[in-house]
């Protein structure tokens, strides 16, 4: 069975989020892991394998890197190399290989290259859509599974004891 990725197109998405774009302005790094930390509770909740891809082609002398950050892949390009070039190579490999593509970005000209690459696309406001909708969607399926315990301390004392506390808690 396909592998499904998700190659986001990490500036893109983090300045398309206000909240993310705002941190940059004053910590680009503390903007790329939180944008890292919502992927991984995304890849929890989805069947994606995450590549977070960030730029790094004006860093001079810049060799590139992959790292493992918890469960997903974060990639920074080497120099001269953008984040695109990056994606639409691995798009092209990965989709050789037979696995399904997507990609997060809302560069128009970037999601038409990857549509000719067979690659799935989503606009970055869109991927954040999904992340949302995919906690609410985990934190309902919790909330119906678990058991509603009005007060359980009245499980665990003699009867006499719980019409005590129960004064009390009302001020009797």
């Amino acid at each position: 069975m396909p592998t499904h990725y998700l190659l986001v197109d990490g500036y893109n998405v983090i300045y398309s989020n206000q909240e993310l774009a705002v941190l940059a302005e004053d910590n680009i790094d503390s903007a790329r892991v939180k944008l890292c930390d919502a992927l991984c509770e995304f890849k929890a909740l989805s069947r994606y394998r995450i590549m977070a891809i960030f730029d790094a082609h004006l860093v001079p002398g810049g060799e590139g890197s992959v790292t493992k950050y918890r469960n997903i892949k974060v990639v920074f390009t080497k120099e001269a190399e953008t984040a695109d070039h990056y994606i639409e190579r691995a798009a092209y490999r990965l989709a050789q290989q037979k696995d399904r593509i997507t990609v997060a970005t809302s560069d128009t000209l970037e999601q038409l290259i990857i549509l000719g690459r067979g690659a799935a696309r989503i606009s970055s406001e869109d991927l954040w859509v999904e992340i949302i909708s995919a906690k609410e969607e985990a934190r309902a399926r919790y909330n119906s599974t678990r058991p509603i315990k009005r007060n359980p301390i009245e499980s665990l004392v003699d009867e006499e004891t719980a019409k005590i506390l129960e004064a009390m808690r009302y001020g009797k």
